[in-house]
């Protein structure tokens, strides 16, 4: 028996948005305080993750976080010739302002604004505890990445825009939330508006599997599960939501070959073992079945 309609259509809802923007707007007043230690140096504060993509859902309680500093960079040259990487490196000086320094200065300036037992740091973000209205939140830390296409001059230069910095367990992380955020609304829009909804419903899905005891908590993360339907064809998404689902769960269940899934951003493939940025490659198909099964064994 398939899901009723007004399960699916209570699931496609957007989760607390109200609280959750609040939320955000009272870290980035904080990040932003002219009492940083950083103030004087280029950062800028944004939105990750399912609240920033706009495919949070009631059960995830975490206002993802960003803040990166643009006053060093990291940059990948391979693809330039050498005369181009000879320009660039004309172009910038060695900077003298270090990363370290700056993720101190944001743990500070969070542990004053929230009170120290408030504010953990953790593998990839600083933890902030929830407190009356304020949600808990994750902020990342991290400074500039980017993936040179060409470079002849600063006034005339392409690349791609992403991020980097350091975990405890995986080393350095580069990743691209800018590309992963517009091509998931790039999709919505492709598929008249019915990604991001698509994209809540699995992920309740997801949430009534780890009640169950279905599959472990951390099996399915929000970020991959966005790259999972981003390679569904467009012409999956229908207009009748049951379809949809039922289309969207199908071509997963039945594409045989997933090795070209790529995540949303289009820089990484979605199903790789060890690489921090890919989901492990039994936890995909496994999490496919098991929301398969919830699907044709809804009671």
């Amino acid at each position: 028996m398939a899901i009723p309609e007004s399960q699916l259509e209570t699931w496609s809802h957007q989760g607390s948005i109200a609280q959750s923007r609040d939320t955000y707007q009272t870290i980035r007043t904080a990040l932003q305080d002219s009492r940083a230690a950083y103030a004087d140096k280029s950062f800028n504060v944004f939105l990750q993750g399912s609240y920033g993509n706009d495919t949070n859902i009631y059960a995830e309680s975490d206002v993802d976080t960003v803040i990166r500093l643009d006053s060093i960079m990291r940059s990948d040259l391979s693809v330039l010739p050498s005369e181009q990487q000879a320009a660039y490196h004309q172009a910038f000086a060695q900077a003298t302002y270090t990363f370290s320094e700056f993720k101190a200065g944001v743990t500070t300036r969070l542990s004053n604004a929230f009170g120290a037992g408030n504010v953990t740091p953790g593998n990839k973000a600083i933890a902030i505890k929830a407190s009356g209205a304020r949600r808990s939140a994750d902020v990342v830390v991290c400074y500039q990445y980017r993936r040179y296409i060409r470079f002849l001059s600063v006034n005339n230069q392409e690349y791609v825009p992403g991020v980097i910095f350091p975990s405890t367990s995986s080393g350095e992380i580069i990743n691209y939330p800018k590309s992963h955020s517009d091509n998931c609304t790039t999709k919505h829009q492709s598929t008249n508006s019915w990604f991001k909804p698509m994209v809540r419903i699995v992920k309740n899905m997801r949430s009534r599997l780890v009640n169950d005891g279905v599959i472990a908590k951390d099996v399915a993360p929000s970020y991959y599960i966005e790259g999972l339907l981003y390679n569904v064809p467009n012409v999956n998404f229908v207009a009748d939501q049951a379809q949809a689902v039922y289309n969207v769960l199908y071509w997963l269940a039945t594409t045989v070959d997933r090795t070209n899934f790529v995540c949303a951003n289009e820089r990484y493939y979605l199903l790789r073992d060890n690489d921090p940025v890919c989901w492990p490659i039994a936890n995909g198909p496994a999490f496919i079945n098991a929301v398969v099964n919830l699907w044709d064994g809804w009671r």
